[in-house]
């Protein structure tokens, strides 16, 4: 049977996100994103689509490589400003019933245990609906913000995400036992004291003792999703990660690169299949091929090539406005996005290649055709690649996701590979078509949860 493919939106709480410069097109209302109005017609245009979910990006830090300056990245706004993520979610899941939430929030920068309770916060008041995308950061211009010189090296930042998701699962699964709350009124016992544990953990780089602030959220800890694709990112992926994102632009190495996913899950002990895969991807819909190139083209001539590179540039620590159109870029190995250099070294980049690639603002897969002809894609790109689903990127808002939801979707359902309805429950019930709205049995996460009866101030794994 034919795997229905998974949908996110992929946004960010600013105005340029991936697809740079089109804020300028006379229909574009991204300059709008400081309104909840904005963000909670969004939730409800997408919900009418059936959208798993809304993936929210968030960066720390400013885009400061390219010309080493920020002046491209202020006139063309290269996610700047930007604001919360996680500020948004309570407006949007008040005015909707099924749409998942995926936050980005960088660890580097938060304290476990106040992250913890907002995680557990924004889970209960969704009824279950937030997932956390994992990233540990890679600007050094985010490092100088919070008082560090730079970036911790690569992989040191993957070892200290390591021991931050044991701090969040001792919080998140083990402080509270599933039955502490009773809300016995008549007892006046609210949550049973010998039920609610204490944490203790001491290891490299967090020291926390202290009991987890909230009761046992709907799904304990939010669906978990994660981005690397370096050996050390995927390493962590296998362990941690329910959704992994990753970039493509041509079918063989996508495949290539999810396989390489699974093949992670199976080395940490986990089901292959316990990860769901997916890509980003831009979609240019019309009624018609021809009004789709047309499309295309106009929203070509608002696009920004030269905010893309600049982009591009922070992703890799390389300053491209230094070459020349024509001067062979130097991709030596740094310590940002390991995946973006690599690119960079796989191929003879210069900067006028880079500009072309950068046409409509960004550089992910786009896909430009008629209703029909944009199904046969997607189902291709999933069908050849083992591909789960996508990150729907935006153009101009809302048009492109107004335009993907009349005209894809349809199509879509016509061929029994997109949902005409929501499943019940959580997010995680939901994504893995299942009744399980926690943490599954072969996931590290679940071995913290507590199985029998504990003393107070008692923790297993601590």
């Amino acid at each position: 049977m034919a795997r229905e493919i998974l949908l996110n939106a992929f946004n960010m709480n600013c105005i340029g996100h991936i697809n740079h410069g089109l804020w300028t097109h006379p229909r574009d209302t991204s300059t709008q994103y400081k309104t909840l109005a904005y963000w909670t017609d969004l939730a409800q245009l997408l919900e009418r689509g059936l959208f798993d979910g809304l993936f929210i990006a968030d960066i720390v830090g400013t885009y400061d490589v390219y010309g080493q300056s920020l002046d491209v990245t202020l006139k063309e706004s290269i996610q700047l400003p930007v604001n919360d993520p996680l500020l948004l979610v309570s407006a949007m899941a008040a005015v909707t019933r099924n749409l998942g939430f995926g936050l980005t929030a960088n660890l580097t920068y938060e304290a476990p245990y106040l992250f913890a309770r907002r995680l557990s916060t924004l889970d209960h008041l969704t009824g279950g609906r937030v997932g956390w995308n994992i990233v540990t950061g890679y600007l050094d211009s985010a490092a100088r913000a919070m008082g560090l010189d730079q970036q911790p090296e690569h992989d040191r930042r993957y070892d200290q995400a390591d021991e931050y998701l044991q701090v969040l699962y001792k919080l998140l699964e083990g402080s509270w036992a599933a039955d502490a709350v009773v809300a016995d009124r008549e007892r006046r016992v609210y949550a049973e004291p010998g039920k609610v544990h204490k944490v203790r953990h001491q290891g490299e780089f967090y020291k926390v003792e202290g009991y987890h602030l909230c009761e046992p959220s709907p799904q304990r800890t939010p669906v978990l999703f994660q981005a690397g694709s370096s050996s050390r990112g995927l390493a962590f992926a296998g362990n941690h990660a329910e959704c992994v994102f990753i970039g493509g632009r041509e079918k063989a190495a996508t495949r290539a690169q999810v396989d390489k996913v699974r093949a992670a899950a199976k080395a940490a002990g986990r089901d292959p299949q316990a990860i769901k895969v997916f890509m980003g991807i831009t979609v240019i819909v019309a009624p018609t091929e021809q009004a789709a190139l047309a499309k295309h083209a106009e929203y070509l001539r608002h696009a920004s090539p030269e905010a893309g590179v600049a982009h591009f540039a922070a992703s890799t620590g390389i300053d491209f406005a230094a070459y020349g159109l024509d001067e062979p870029i130097d991709a030596s190995p740094g310590n940002a996005i390991q995946s973006a250099t690599r690119q960079l070294q796989d191929n003879a980049w210069t900067r006028r290649r880079l500009l072309e690639q950068h046409a409509l603002g960004g550089r992910y897969a786009t896909v430009i055709g008629s209703p029909e002809q944009v199904a046969d894609e997607l189902i291709a790109w999933i069908d050849e690649t083992g591909l789960d689903g996508f990150n729907l990127t935006r153009t101009v808002t809302p048009e492109s996701f107004e335009d993907f939801i009349d005209l894809v979707i349809p199509r879509l359902q016509q061929r029994g590979r997109y949902k005409t309805a929501y499943a019940q429950g959580t997010l995680r019930e939901k994504l893995f078509a299942s009744d399980q709205p926690q943490l599954p049995a072969d996931h590290p996460g679940s071995a913290y949860r507590h199985t029998t009866p504990a003393p107070t101030g008692a923790l297993h794994h601590a």
